[in-house]
């Protein structure tokens, strides 16, 4: 009898971790692969020389991310038998399923601990917020223990060997480049990385007009910090111009501080001015590394973060248009095809993806960094919940942006249901990334909110959504005055109620989305990238 029951409990097991392997096999093909490719022949020699040296800076940002988000790569990677999954794991930086709630795929583990390795284990909320430490929510450190009490390590100091390596490969690059001032900030750039001190670099990263390939890296966006959302992660983009392209989009940033006094909201919540530094410019991007290329993969980028930074110079919105391409291919429009009305389809377009996403990124620039009240930085005051606000803000008020240029002629001859049917089939294929991505949580919020507004209906014969425009832009207008209004107060309870009442996906919507499974089409990309592939 014993025997059987081990026969069974034997037979159990492998027939669980079958089920396990077909599962994760079936998730990883949720991912489409994209080469990451871009032309090089217009670069100077100089250019061309330094690539190989920022990838290989940017490889030890992504080696600093795996240690940030779950710890010791090699040891977890080991531990997994199946090939699939090892692939999975790799491509979200552990054994957490990014774009679907980070639900654990390897046998054994439990949830993903929301501080990540930013804090200990064993720490309490409590524990941490009694804490009387000057610099406990800073952006560059760890929260440890040593002899049982709470400390902080500077990332300086506990990643001082990686951080002297890659400020050493940013010195010989800057030895190399064409253009001085990229060269300049490579050097201010690479004493950052070795004292956390970013933002003598960041003001010279907003300088620079000229060169013609581009290195965002650091510790920059807090996402991965979901316990306080105080802490920054490792990430890296290396990054071709694409001149004629830029030149389109520069203008677009002089209308900043006009935008940023219409704002529906009282004077006190658009009282900062807007940067009418910032400007605009289009890159193909060669390299992801970190926390940019970790499940769902940035498109564009907004930088930089310091708000001190933002008010002085603006900031600067890189469109990455290879990887845009890419998912307005092989996952836009297959998702229109199946959830947008047959007559609007006719509306998507490439040209409105970009432009949507654009204006996501200039629209960062847009309300206030600092709460209204004392209450510190909006980021400080609304806590864990301030990335999804953010993002959500800067989502609807891009729409925003979008509809008031429209309306001066400024866009061109294209019509506006173009920018709204697309913006809508965006929230699809956002939605997907799952609350745990701060990203799919402001996009659950907007969908929620838009359905109660009466801004799109939904055919129930066919399942197909279709843009209602008048009342879609009265949503657009009433949830752009709610979430300023909140980041303004910095009213943390609001912003959490927010959250929990509407960031949840119905049953009706998530049948929707899994039709989209049920056809096969990808919820992100995956980049084949690298020295090999640019021939380097």
């Amino acid at each position: 009898m014993r025997v059987v029951v081990a026969c069974l409990l034997i037979c159990v097991a492998a027939g669980s971790a079958a089920a396990a392997e077909t599962d994760v096999k079936a998730r990883l093909a949720s991912y489409a692969t994209v080469r990451l490719t871009a032309d090089l022949q217009h670069l100077g020699a100089g250019d061309r020389a330094a690539l190989p040296l920022l990838i290989d800076a940017a490889q030890i940002m992504d080696s600093l991310f795996w240690r940030q988000a779950y710890g010791d790569k090699d040891a977890l990677l080991k531990s997994i038998s199946d090939p699939a999954t090892r692939r999975f794991a790799e491509i979200n930086y552990g054994p957490w399923d990014r774009l679907n709630g980070l639900e654990p795929f390897v046998t054994g583990l439990g949830p993903e601990p929301a501080g990540a390795t930013f804090y200990p284990p064993d720490m309490s909320k409590e524990e941490f917020e009694k804490w009387s430490q000057t610099g406990k929510d800073g952006l560059y450190s760890f929260v440890r223990r040593n002899d049982g009490k709470l400390t902080l390590v500077p990332y300086h100091v506990e990643f001082r060997s990686e951080l002297e390596r890659a400020a050493n490969l940013l010195d010989q690059a800057a030895a190399k480049v064409d253009d001085k001032s990229f060269a300049q900030y490579l050097k201010a750039r690479s004493r950052a990385l070795v004292s956390d001190d970013y933002q003598p670099s960041d003001l010279q990263w907003m300088d620079m007009k000229n060169n013609a390939i581009d290195l965002v890296i650091g510790p920059i966006e807090t996402y991965e910090d979901r316990l306080y959302g105080y802490r920054a992660s490792y990430e890296a983009y290396v990054l071709i111009k694409d001149t004629e392209w830029s030149a389109r989009l520069a203008r677009f940033a002089a209308f900043l501080p006009e935008l940023q006094r219409s704002l529906p909201v009282p004077d006190a919540y658009k009282a900062e001015p807007a940067g009418s530094a910032s400007d605009l410019n289009a890159y193909d991007v060669i390299y992801y590394a970190g926390d940019c290329n970790a499940g769902s993969k940035t498109i564009a980028i907004n930088l930089p973060n310091d708000e001190q930074v933002q008010l002085a110079k603006g900031t600067r919105r890189l469109q990455l248009k290879n990887a845009m391409r890419a998912k307005f291919d092989q996952i836009l429009v297959p998702i229109a095809g199946q959830l947008i009305a047959e007559d609007q389809r006719k509306n998507i377009s490439f040209d409105a993806f970009f432009a949507d996403t654009m204006f996501h990124e200039v629209a960062h620039g847009l309300g206030i960094k600092n709460t209204i009240n004392g209450h510190g930085t909006v980021r400080e005051a609304l806590k864990d919940a301030a990335s999804s606000f953010e993002e959500g803000k800067a989502d609807i008020l891009g729409l925003y942006m979008i509809t008031r240029l429209q309306e001066r002629g400024e866009l061109g001859t294209a019509e506006l249901m173009d920018y709204y049917v697309t913006f809508l089939a965006s929230i699809f294929r956002s939605v997907r990334f799952g609350d745990a991505s701060a990203h799919g949580l402001a996009n659950m919020v907007r969908f929620n909110f838009f359905e109660q507004e009466g801004a799109f209906t939904r055919d129930p014969a066919t399942g197909t959504y279709r843009v209602q425009m008048e009342r879609m832009q009265q949503a657009m207008t009433d949830l752009s005055r709610l979430l300023l209004t909140i980041q303004g107060d910095g009213d943390y309870t609001r912003a959490q109620k927010v959250l929990a009442e509407q960031g949840k996906v119905s049953p009706e919507l998530a049948s929707d989305l899994a039709r989209l499974a049920g056809a096969g089409i990808p919820v992100d990309v995956v980049f084949d990238q690298g020295k090999s592939v640019l021939g380097l």
